[in-house]
């Protein structure tokens, strides 16, 4: 079905497909290219960044930092049930133990004040997940893993170009995690990074990326050859990629002001309904910086969420709910979740809506969707 207003639409901005004719014309299209290695300066420069390394996704992001932990089968990963299956899977295929705790009502955040009861002898990571571009508190998560002993690897999918207290999301854990997914904020289709903020780990992670080669090191001239020295994988996305993700992170600032005017368009356009107690918009606590990635509301149940859909789709806007909780999944359910376990993450996840959001949004559509949503209570 063709829609009027899509939920997501990909763009081009700046130089994309110059750039992509120009790796092309350069002779190399393949991983850790010229395209590459500028993508991963300029993130390290703009997010003050140890080291970042682009990968084929947020997933091989996730798993690389699992396999960088050392994770063996038993070990326990405390995360939300309220996320992608991605963050869940990195770990799993590790043999650990998902540890799933619930989420803050305002942010949709990993609740922090629930951590310490989940920590066990046996727990090795905490994954806060940056939910919708708005930070995880950061400094009780980070406070509690010093405590005990733990990584934290910040599932910043949402999350790039986004604050907390001034630093960026990705920098604020041992590893970081982004994704360039066509659906998130600077896009290539499908694109990753991981961030490497404790020391001593930068080479590790090029061992692993390289699938557990020490290629890179030949690369530098560091070794002669270059051989099989731990386990990895192929986690290195084409050049041809990184010239797409180039341009658009050259354009980092002009895509998130945009992104930003369209998400004031719906607050503002939103907030009567809200103020009607019809709705609930988002919350962006003081100390987060978000990069505005996407728009939701909060319905008062499952039955207005399901008529609302309804209702948008036949005026030709797409709306989509999110994530359906991993613990209530058939794989949850194996692991001995059962419903009611995760109230706070069930009862949002019935009753969450997003909204189309994308650069190429204009703000007639903005209204137009507003407008509808207004229509639907009556209120237009």
């Amino acid at each position: 079905m063709t829609y009027r207003i899509p939920f997501n639409k990909p763009f081009v901005i700046g130089r994309e497909l110059d750039y992509m004719a120009e790796a092309v014309a350069g002779g190399q299209i393949s991983g850790d290219g010229r395209f590459s290695k500028q993508c991963q300066k300029l993130l390290e420069d703009q997010f003050s960044a140890n080291q970042v390394l682009l990968t084929t996704s947020c997933t091989a992001a996730l798993e690389m930092a699992a396999l960088l932990c050392g994770l063996e089968a038993g070990d326990e990963v405390i995360l939300p049930s309220y996320t992608f299956v991605s963050t869940a899977n990195a770990f799993a295929l590790r043999g650990a133990r998902l540890v799933f705790a619930d989420i803050r009502p305002d942010t949709l955040n990993l609740d922090e004040t629930l951590l310490e009861q989940a920590v066990t002898g046996r727990t090795r990571a905490i994954v806060p997940v940056h939910y919708a571009g708005v930070a995880c508190d950061m400094d009780a998560i980070n406070a509690i893993a010093k405590k005990h002993g733990l990584y934290v690897i910040e599932d910043a999918a949402q999350g790039v170009d986004a604050t907390y207290k001034g630093a960026y999301l990705g920098t604020l854990g041992d590893f970081g995690t982004y994704s360039f997914h066509e659906t998130k904020n600077f896009i290539c289709g499908e694109g990753g990074a991981l961030i490497t903020n404790r020391d001593g780990f930068a080479e590790r992670a090029e061992i692993i990326r390289e699938k557990g080669t020490n290629r890179s090191q030949f690369f530098r001239g560091q070794v002669d050859k270059y051989t099989w020295v731990s386990i990895g994988s192929s986690y290195i996305p084409a050049d041809i990629l990184a010239a797409f993700l180039y341009a658009q992170l050259e354009n980092m600032e002009k895509i998130t002001a945009r992104r930003k005017r369209i998400y004031e368009t719906y607050e503002a356009a939103l907030r009567p309904l809200a103020d009607r107690g019809l709705l609930t918009l988002p919350t962006i606590p003081a100390d987060c910086g978000t990069n505005y990635h996407m728009f939701y509301v909060i319905l008062a149940d499952l039955a207005t969420r399901t008529a609302l859909i309804k209702h948008l789709k036949g005026k030709g806007i797409l709306t989509v709910f999110h994530y359906v909780p991993l613990h209530t999944s058939p794989v949850g359910r194996d692991m001995g979740y059962r419903d009611g376990m995760l109230p706070v993450t069930e009862n949002l996840s019935e009753r969450l809506l997003r909204l189309p959001f994308y650069y190429g949004l204009e703000e007639d559509d903005v209204l137009s969707v507003a407008s509808e949503i207004s229509a639907f209570f009556g209120a237009g």
